[in-house]
């Protein structure tokens, strides 16, 4: 199925009067070592800009004052702080997992700390580096249909050993049927394979190919599935619009930051909320 504008209209749709931030949802995102806070910084704006209700980041020590510099509106918690950690995690609605967090054995500590505390009534988000130790300890999912994969092409042959040339629809398909999770399968046009349908992607160009985008789609995407239903479409929708808003900053920008992805979420979802 191609994505398109309707999708978009049907899965944003405008917020009641009666409603409070815990309306929203409450999302959790793990990430950000000392070398690569800004990763998780930016899937935290994409997460706070596209409504989710309540954010907190749990990451390294280091990152704490850039990310209350950037977003005051985010929750931040010292990721060696285990009593703390699994205390916000006891009322997460959405857990992301990986912008940052590296490969260490402290990263793949914290990894195994939120698959064995995931509940049956929480998604996974799982990007980058997650998905770099979950295929090389070969972990297992708690609930797989409740997990959301964003690898780009070498993470997934990473997770599934077929080479970027073998990634064909039909492949990825069944190594998703095995997996069981959604997998967001990002390219030049990026794909989804949910739990009942195929989703292609058919905005996004050249302009966003920067460091950050992919935390910040897998920012979006936790942020869409705190507040929305917690279905395919939804994530089809985040897809869509992540690349939708490029498209439109590109027609005078010749390079589209992931910031400015953020920036924009808000503008756009109202745009498309209209339309009901």
């Amino acid at each position: 199925m191609l994505i398109d504008e309707r999708l978009v209209q049907k899965v944003i749709t405008p917020r009641p009067a009666e409603s409070h931030k815990g309306t929203y949802g409450r999302t959790v995102l793990i990430g950000g070592n000392e070398q690569y806070g800004g990763a998780i910084i930016m899937s935290a704006l994409a997460t706070v800009n596209s409504g989710a209700g309540l954010t907190t980041v749990i990451t390294a020590t280091k990152n704490q004052a850039p990310l209350h510099a950037h977003l005051p509106e985010a929750m931040c918690v010292d990721w060696h702080d285990k009593k703390m950690i699994l205390s916000v995690l006891e009322t997460a609605d959405i857990l992301l997992i990986g912008p940052g967090l590296g490969t260490t054995p402290e990263s793949f500590n914290l990894l195994e700390l939120i698959l064995a505390h995931q509940t049956k009534k929480q998604w996974l988000i799982m990007d980058g580096s997650a998905l770099t130790l979950f295929a090389k300890e070969q972990l297992e999912l708690p609930y797989p249909k409740q997990t959301v994969f964003t690898p780009h092409q070498m993470e997934w042959q990473r997770l599934t050993s077929l080479t970027i040339a073998d990634q064909t629809k039909e492949k990825n398909s069944m190594k998703q049927r095995e997996l069981g999770t959604t997998v967001v399968l990002k390219s030049h046009q990026t794909t989804i394979y949910g739990q009942k349908m195929i989703y292609q992607n058919t905005v996004g160009s050249a302009a966003m190919a920067t460091g950050g985008m992919g935390d910040t789609l897998a920012g979006t995407i936790a942020g869409f599935l705190a507040q929305f239903p917690k279905n395919d479409q939804t994530i089809a929708a985040a897809v869509y619009l992540h690349s939708y808003i490029g498209d439109q900053l590109a027609k005078s920008q010749y390079v589209v930051l992931p910031t400015q992805i953020s920036q924009h979420l808000p503008q756009w979802m109202h745009h498309f909320s209209q339309k009901n």
